[in-house]
C-alpha cells in the first residue's frame, strides 16, 4: 500500500469538500481513501463476537470488539500503515485544519476500525472533550450499505437526517455542544463497516489507542 497514494486521495477529497450548515456544521467528503486501501480495509476477515450487548446505544459496552490502528496492527497490515502514516503527514494534517479552521498542533492520531450488525445503535452524543475533530469514513458494501451513514439530529436531539453511508464516503465535525450524531437503530442484514478518525489532545489517556503515542502531529 502506498502512503502517497493514499494522503493524495485525502488531499483531493478534502479540498472538494463544502460545509452543510444544518443541524451543525459538518462536511460530507467523498471518495476519502485511496480504492486499494478502502477495498483492503473494508474486506478484513474479523470475527464479531455473538455476545454483543445491544441494550446500551454505547460502544464502550463492547470494548472488546473495538479495533485501533496502533502500533502492533500497522506492522502487520500494509492498508493500516498506510493509512495512519498518511493522516499523520503535515499537509494532511495541515489541510484538516485549513478545512475546518482548527489548530491540530500537538494532538495525536486514533483511528479505530468499527464493525456493526443486527440491531445496533448508537445513542444521541456530541463527542466533546478531548476529540479535536471528528472524521468518519463508511467502508459498507450491499444493496442498503448506503443507508448505513450516521445519523445526525437537532439542538433538540431530535433525528434530522442520515448522511450518506455510500462507500469511501465520510462525515466530518468539530465536536461542540451542539454536534449531536448517533445511530437509529435499524436491523443490518450484514456488516456495518466504517472508520472513526479523531486527532485527540495530550488529556488522552488510553494510549494504546493511539497510532503514533509518542508523536504528535506537526
Amino acid at each position: 500500500m502506498n502512503t502517497a497514494h493514499t494522503a493524495g486521495s485525502l488531499l483531493r477529497s478534502i479540498g472538494e469538500s463544502h460545509p452543510v450548515e444544518q443541524p451543525f456544521t459538518h462536511w460530507r467528503p467523498r471518495g476519502m481513501l485511496d480504492g486499494e486501501v478502502a477495498v483492503a480495509l473494508s474486506t478484513m476477515e474479523i470475527e464479531i463476537p455473538p455476545d454483543l450487548d445491544l441494550t446500551t446505544g454505547r460502544r464502550e459496552a463492547n470494548n472488546k470488539t473495538r479495533l485501533f490502528f496502533d502500533t502492533e496492527g500497522q506492522k502487520k497490515n500494509p492498508a493500516m500503515k498506510a493509512l495512519a502514516e498518511a493522516m499523520q503527514s503535515p499537509d494532511v494534517v495541515a489541510a484538516w485544519e485549513k478545512l475546518c479552521g482548527i489548530d491540530l498542533t500537538g494532538t495525536y492520531l486514533r483511528i479505530e476500525y468499527c464493525r456493526d450488525t443486527g440491531d445496533f445503535w448508537l445513542e444521541p452524543h456530541t463527542d466533546i472533550g478531548a476529540k479535536r475533530i471528528t472524521i468518519m469514513n463508511f467502508l459498507s458494501t450491499g444493496d442498503e450499505a448506503n443507508t448505513w451513514g450516521t445519523d445526525i439530529y437537532d439542538n433538540e436531539m431530535k433525528f434530522y437526517e442520515s448522511a450518506p453511508g455510500d462507500f469511501n464516503c465520510g462525515l466530518i465535525f468539530i465536536p461542540g455542544t451542539n454536534s449531536y450524531h448517533g445511530f437509529e437503530k435499524r436491523t443490518i442484514k450484514g456488516i456495518r463497516r466504517s472508520l472513526m478518525l479523531n486527532y485527540v489532545g495530550p488529556e488522552w489517556r488510553a494510549r494504546h489507542e493511539l497510532c503514533f503515542p509518542e508523536t504528535p502531529v506537526k
